[in-house]
């Protein structure tokens, strides 16, 4: 981690690029995906959340994770697909893949909110980890987007079915 121009002990984007190997051109955009309303409330200068593209990320994500089930279980009945794609898209999870790439140290927060915890709270952790991903969908395309989430999917996918046999009667 460096030091940002705020003195915080963040990664700054530019870092995270390099640590994550992800193909931005424009670290603006990934810095608007890692700035949490609490922080433009306390910086003036700064112009926009990241909530824009956590809404676009959410949609991104639906259909990246639909299609890869779709593909991945083709046995799968259509409310099965449905309730593993709710599984592995949940807060819970999400923040769990934010975790995975360590987003946190990241994440530009006001200070109240890190000081809170903010950085590893799940409901902000899932947003940055969102709006992240809508800013790859807008910086590259879809192909890239899966090369990202795709190895995420298969060891929750599984460990999903195994839960779900065992509970199986």
């Amino acid at each position: 981690m460096s030091s940002n121009p705020e003195g915080n002990n963040t990664e700054s984007p530019g870092a995270l690029v390099r640590r994550l190997n992800l193909p931005f051109k424009n670290l603006l955009l990934l810095t608007r995906a890692l700035t949490h309303r609490s922080y433009i409330n306390e910086h003036q200068e700064a112009l926009e959340d990241n909530e824009r593209l956590e809404f676009l990320g959410d949609a991104v994500l639906d259909f990246i994770v639909g299609a890869w089930l779709y593909n991945r279980f083709p046995e799968m009945t259509e409310g099965e697909l449905t309730r593993m794609r709710s599984a592995l898209v949940c807060t819970e999870q999400l923040a769990e893949f934010a975790r995975i790439f360590e987003l946190g140290p990241a994440m530009r927060l006001g200070r109240g909110e890190d000081q809170v915890g903010g950085r590893q709270k799940d409901a902000l952790l899932c947003a940055t980890f969102e709006a992240v991903i809508g800013a790859l969908y807008l910086e590259s395309d879809v192909n890239t987007i899966q090369g990202i989430v795709h190895p995420l999917l298969e060891p929750v996918s599984i460990k999903l079915l195994l839960l779900s046999d065992s509970r199986d009667p």
